[in-house]
């Protein structure tokens, strides 16, 4: 488990527009786990990508009429208004590396989840961007990803959870 040492001081109070990035064409192994997250993150925001966790999403991603571009615009366009991104990088996707890259280069705050016992290694591009601030890598496990949310909003965007934590949900 990850621990949010040097949490205050890096955060901006109040955002609210939350981009989730998980595997789409690389594999929806994850999906089931994809809804937990975005469910959760409702907690502390909008979040602009719930498609991501649609359970009628597969492998094969959207099939819109206005193709891969669209989809690629629309998803940039999403990304610059989000405050924050979160993204489960345990499955190897190259869409959500494009996606913390462009974030990186829009200066966003970044969230990443990483399951070490998935017996997987997390790429060096996205471990080595860590900063312990703008940029985080977490290590968790499935059964406790709502705790680790919780845990990091509660550290980075205070103000927001006082008023929105709900034991129910």
């Amino acid at each position: 488990m990850a621990a949010a040492a040097g949490a205050q001081g890096c955060g901006a109070p109040g955002r609210r527009a939350l981009y989730f990035c998980g595997s789409i064409r690389g594999g929806r192994e994850d999906q089931a786990l994809y809804e937990r997250i975005v469910s959760r993150l409702r907690r502390f925001g909008t979040v602009l990508t719930e498609h991501v966790a649609d359970p009628e999403l597969g492998a094969q991603g959207e099939q819109s009429a206005e193709g891969d571009r669209f989809i690629h615009e629309r998803d940039l366009a999403l990304l610059q208004r989000a405050d924050l991104i979160v993204a489960e990088v345990t499955q190897p996707s190259l869409g959500v590396g494009y996606e913390l890259g462009r974030a990186v280069a829009l200066n966003k705050r970044i969230l990443c989840l990483f399951r070490r016992k998935s017996g997987r290694v997390l790429s060096a591009m996205i471990r080595g961007a860590a900063d312990g601030c703008r940029f985080q890598v977490w290590d968790y496990e499935v059964g406790e990803v709502e705790v680790m949310l919780d845990r990091y909003f509660a550290a980075y965007l205070p103000e927001q959870v006082v008023s929105s934590l709900d034991p129910t949900t």
